[in-house]
Formats: C-alpha cells, structure tokens, sequence
C-alpha cells in the first residue's frame, strides 16, 4: 500500500519515471492486481513507453475479467485503447474505444478519444493498411502479455520500438491467421469451453478452444439458432450447437471472429431490452412465427366446436300466436330481392335479420318477443342488461291475454 501511495504521488506530480519504479514494487507484492497494472500503465502512457503501457493494460483486463469488477474492466480497455492509438494502432484503438462505449458510454474524456480515433482512421492513406487493420479482440490474447517480464521490472523499452508505430508481430491475427495447428497447440475438444454476457442489444459469445483453423472453421446464424463445426488435429471434427436460442437473433448483423485461442461472436438481439436468462431456451422451435393473429386462429381452430343449435332461443311472450320461430325467418332465398306479395315491411325485417351479426340478431329476437311486438333493437349491449319493456305506441294501451 505504500508503494502504490508513493506511486499514485508520483503519477500526480508528473514523475513517471518514479511512478513506474513504486507501482512495479507494489504488483511484487499484489502481482495480479488490476488496479496497480492500471496506473503503472497510466504512468508508462504519460512517460511514452506505449508498448509497456499495452502489455500492462491487457494484462489489467485479463485480471478484472477474473474477479467480475466491472469498473476496472472498462478503465483497463480504456488504457488499452490509449495505448493502442498511441502505438499508431488506429484500427485496433477504435475498436477497443468502441467496447468501452458499449460498457460506459459515459466514461470520462471517452467520447474526445472515440473521435480521435475516428478522425485518425478517416485520414489514412489508402496504403496504410497496418494501421487501420483490427487485429485484436474484446478479451486480449494471452500471447500479447507473454513479453512482459521486463515490464514488471520497470525497465523502459528501447526508443525506437515504443515510436515507430508499427506493432510487433502478433501470434493472434484475425481471422486471416494461418490455418496450420498441431496437437499441442490446439486446445483438446474435452477442454473447450465458452463464456458469454450481454447488453440490452448483443449477446457476446466466446468458445474458448486454441489453434482453430481459419480458413476451415464454419460458423453459421440463423433466427433461432448458432453453429459452429471445425476440424481436430485428432482428425475428428468439433461441433457446437445452441438451438433453440433463448431469443431470435438477426443473423445479417451478426459477427464472428476466429482468433488464434478463441472465437469471438457477437449475436445481434431482434428484439432489444428482453434479458437472456440462458444462451439455450428449454422450448423447442416453433414451426412458423407466431403472431397475434395466428394465434387467434390456432385456438379457434384448436378450440371444440359449438354443438350446432338445432332451434333458435325461445322467449316468453303474450302473443296469441304463440312464441315465433325465428329460423324460419332466415330461410328466404338469397336472391329474393323483390317482394312477391305480402307485407312489404315483414319482407324488409327478414332481410335485415338475415344480414345481421350473430349478436344483432339475438338483440332483435330479445327485443321482439319481450316488447311483444312493440320494440326491435340490434344493439345486443344494450338489450342483454334487463328485461325489453312493452312500449305501445302513441294513442295504445298495452294488456295481457286472457
């Protein structure tokens, strides 16, 4: 704690050189420690040795990723970012810039260095293909830390490598990596495993298996579904499958890179803010997508059909000729539009009853034999809340049959 106190001094009052020297005694005491690997990196940064601020900034993240710190993890990829940019990475720091963004979009002076990035890739000849290249990923490679003991020693690297701006040669590349492995460098199909996590829009998938050829890995996306396949040193084959997703996913917007210690893989959510509890859901795939519609239909296809009613709803009335069948009423020709004798008016309420809805004619049937005779209403809301009063017209009295 001393060591890093004198450390953190140091860093404030500009003296790097005394800064790297303390935080260097602090990580032998904590060698693991993200926040030490954090601002020795700072100090490296500030005292233009990018390359020993890089290896300490990965090394800052590999360390948070372990314990879960969420905070330290973004100021990790933060540093690494800085130092990326300053190594003339273009590519590579916008990249990393564009993870943080996606953990803290509010993080300090983050949006200056997203810009600068931007702007730096935006003028690069057409020649400089090396730096707007991005040849990392979100999780830095074990081999980018693997120079690192002479970094824990705090000595400085030699001027012209921390300033020339081209980065040392990586054994991890994108996915244009050499396609050769062998048995002991490909990770044994038993000890693959794979992690992932997520925002409110992308789930970040990672199978972490070493030595995948690239050029004959096949991954492939569909609405509900993620596979990946690829040959064995053993002469077998490797398969994954996650189907049914827990979610739909747009498999145009999804991504995937083959990276010499893993795959990264990003799954674009169809429908965003809806939290994954698993990569896997326990339903199996529907047939077709569901639908508000279709799915009224189902359960009306589904649904058991009514038993067919084999006479209309009979109502109490005082009619002298007793109750009125109503189905005899709908059982006019289809094509009977003009009125053959009779009462005109009784041919224009067979119509009208005919071509209502199931709800209207219970309505004008309630209506009619409860009023006996003297009201007809096709408003079923209405109707079904109480008994329809004889209501005789002006200049009648209403009385009942003896």
């Amino acid at each position: 704690m001393d060591a890093a106190s004198r450390g953190k001094k140091a860093l404030t009052e500009s003296n790097y050189d005394d800064a790297i020297v303390h935080f260097t005694n602090a990580l032998k005491q904590s060698p693991t420690s993200p926040a030490y690997l954090i601002q020795r990196s700072t100090a490296y940064q500030r005292n233009k040795q990018h390359a020993e601020a890089l290896r300490d900034a990965n090394r800052a993240v590999l360390e948070a990723r372990k314990r879960a710190k969420r905070e330290q993890i973004v100021e990790a990829q933060f540093r690494r970012a800085i130092a990326l940019y300053s190594l003339e990475r273009y590519g590579d720091a916008e990249f990393v810039f564009g993870v943080v963004k996606r953990m803290d979009e509010k993080f300090k002076g983050l949006e200056m260095w997203v810009n600068k990035a931007k702007m730096s890739v935006n003028r690069l000849a057409p020649e400089d293909e090396v730096k707007r290249a991005c040849t990392v990923g979100e999780v830095p490679e074990e081999s980018e830390i693997a120079e690192d003991a002479s970094a824990t020693k705090g000595n400085a690297v030699p001027a012209e490598k921390a300033t020339t701006g081209i980065p040392a040669p990586q054994q991890d590349t994108s996915a244009s990596a050499p396609a050769q492995t062998s048995a002991s460098t490909q990770t044994p199909a038993e000890k693959i495993r794979h992690e992932w996590y997520q925002n409110n829009e992308t789930v970040y998938f990672t199978l972490l298996a070493k030595g995948v050829p690239s050029d004959k890995a096949h991954i492939e996306f569909t609405a509900r579904s993620l596979s990946i396949s690829f040959p064995l040193s053993t002469g077998s084959s490797y398969d994954f499958t996650l189907e049914p997703l827990f979610a739909g996913i747009n498999p145009e917007a999804c991504t995937a890179r083959v990276l010499s210690t893993k795959i990264e893989i990003t799954l674009a959510k169809t429908v965003r803010e809806v939290k994954w509890k698993t990569l896997e859901s326990n339903e199996p795939l529907p047939t077709k997508v569901d639908s508000p519609t279709g799915n009224a239909v189902k359960v009306a296809v589904l649904a058991p059909a009514p038993a067919p009613a084999t006479t209309a709803p009979w109502y109490p009335t005082s009619s002298r000729n007793g109750p009125k069948n109503w189905d005899k009423i709908t059982e006019a020709e289809d094509d009977d539009d003009d009125v053959e004798g009779g009462d005109e008016a009784n041919h224009f309420f067979k119509k009208l009853f005919k071509g209502a809805t199931p709800e209207a004619q219970k309505a004008m049937m309630k209506s009619y034999t409860e009023s006996n005779g003297t009201a007809l209403s096709t408003n079923w809301e209405e109707v079904s809340k109480g008994k329809v009063e004889t209501s005789p017209p002006d200049g009648m009295e209403a009385k009942k049959w003896s």
